[in-house]
């Protein structure tokens, strides 16, 4: 675990806070740890000072904090891709433990509503947000949650242009583990189907792709590498521009598990056989994906552990002082099905 060197903005003292409120800072110490001794219409307003500043009290407390909300966001792309909804199910189970609910928002890898989602939060007051649908070169969210100092941590995909918390694998290493053990099985007409490529991910996987290839001497050309959208559709559309083509691949390396069943399930539709027509590779290690029905070869993202830690340090952040960001990479593994043309794996014994 490595911690970045950029800075947080610098947060807000509760003595600012008493000088905005024209209170005692003792006022505001008796309000922020929930004691008595203050009137009702005093509380209120200190409080929307406090809100309006975006002071957060630091260090866990006996007794609960009157500034939390005691409720986080969570921003994912979509709900039909089961990589999101994993991921979603274990963090509201986390957040849950720690007497937190969970508002949960889909942008469909929307500029726009990404940025109208991160409005209605910090509207909203939440006491933090963990962000799976970062885009890659995109400011605006990010900075109305900044100014309004709501933590936040980028989970799998992040924003360049801002800086903050990260959970993810090494999608990079990830992906040129996969596209090596492709190669090894001599095919060399190879496509590559990924997500959006403002998707940090997405683009990292692809890009380690190609590389990959090139390195042992397989060029993948433009027209066969495609962007789609994070599901079985966009792969079935990838598929088609893919495959209907007179020079077809011998296999189609997909950055995401959802992606490859749709590569799959027209791949069928016009009687290729997997693998013997054409090899089909993914990645997110889905349970079904890696069932012996599909038997899909993937890298598997160890989901709970991702989300646990995603919001372990929003939690850190909300109840502490911290000036640096911390980057977590989770160990990724690569999944051997039949998709690639490896024989089945026998099956351990009950």
């Amino acid at each position: 675990m490595t911690a970045a060197a950029a800075e947080r903005p610098t947060r807000v003292s509760a003595a600012a806070v008493a000088r905005a409120a024209g209170v005692s800072p003792a006022t505001v110490s008796y309000i922020m740890n929930g004691r008595g001794g203050v009137s009702a219409e005093t509380r209120r307003h200190v409080l929307g000072i406090a809100n309006e500043l975006g002071y957060r009290a630091s260090g866990r407390k006996q007794t609960p904090d009157p500034q939390l909300t005691r409720v986080v966001g969570l921003i994912v792309p979509n709900i039909v891709n089961p990589m999101y909804t994993g991921w979603a199910q274990n963090i509201i189970t986390a957040t849950a433990a720690e007497g937190f609910d969970v508002f949960v928002a889909t942008t469909q890898d929307d500029a726009d509503s990404l940025s109208q989602i991160a409005t209605t939060l910090a509207a909203r007051n939440v006491d933090g947000v963990i962000i799976a649908a970062a885009l890659r070169r995109d400011a605006r969210s990010l900075q109305t949650l900044r100014q309004r100092r709501i933590p936040y941590v980028y989970l799998s995909r992040r924003s360049e242009q801002v800086p903050g918390d990260f959970v993810g694998i090494d999608d990079d290493a990830a992906a040129a583990q996969l596209m090596a053990h492709v190669l090894g099985h001599g095919r060399t007409e190879i496509a590559t189907v990924i997500g959006p490529r403002f998707s940090t991910a997405s683009l990292a996987r692809e890009i380690a792709f190609v590389r990959t290839a090139a390195q042992a001497g397989v060029t993948i050309s433009g027209s066969r590498k495609v962007s789609t959208r994070l599901n079985a559709q966009g792969g079935i559309a990838a598929a088609q521009r893919l495959l209907r083509s007179p020079d077809r691949p011998e296999a189609i390396v997909c950055g995401s598990d959802e992606i490859a069943i749709g590569v799959m399930e027209y791949a069928l539709s016009l009687g290729l056989r997997i693998p013997d027509d054409l090899i089909v590779v993914g990645s997110d290690g889905l349970p079904h994906s890696r069932s012996r029905l599909i038997g899909m070869t993937t890298i598997v993202q160890p989901v709970q552990q991702m989300a646990t830690k995603a919001f372990e340090l929003l939690l850190d952040q909300i109840t502490s002082k911290r000036t640096s960001f911390v980057h977590e990479i989770c160990e990724h593994q690569l999944h051997i099905g039949t998709s690639c043309g490896c024989p089945a794996q026998p099956v351990a014994a009950p």
